[in-house]
């Protein structure tokens, strides 16, 4: 693979990961752990008012805290991730189809890690050939 794709190819897959990481434990620990007050009535998920006092269960406190602090950084890294997979497109030359799939698929938890296979895959095979 030469040189113009390998810098745009590792921000990419970089950022994949972190970005589909952060999503699973945001979707599958923190907003069950934050919500789950909703569909069921054990102490440890009993909503507090807002965590800071020492309020609430310790699993609707660390799912709040979780929503908080990792969905901000979530976002934001997402932001960045779309720029890298952006700029690996036109790189990459990939399509105009192609290219909206993978970035949607970021935002699907776990679709995340096969839409990077699938664009490190076809980069590396367009780059061989």
């Amino acid at each position: 693979m030469n040189d113009d794709l390998r810098t745009p190819l590792t921000a990419y897959r970089t950022m994949a990961w972190i970005v589909g990481v952060l999503l699973v434990v945001l979707v599958l620990v923190g907003l069950p752990l934050h919500y789950g007050y909703l569909v069921s009535d054990a102490p440890w998920l009993a909503k507090g008012l807002d965590g800071v006092d020492g309020s609430g269960g310790a699993g609707w406190r660390l799912g709040s805290d979780i929503s908080r602090y990792l969905g901000v950084a979530h976002g934001w890294l997402y932001m960045i991730f779309l720029a890298c997979a952006f700029w690996l497109s036109r790189k990459a030359r990939w399509s105009g189809g192609f290219t909206i799939v993978t970035l949607l698929c970021g935002t699907v938890p776990l679709l995340s890690f096969w839409a990077e296979h699938r664009a490190t895959r076809v980069t590396r095979e367009t780059a061989t050939a």
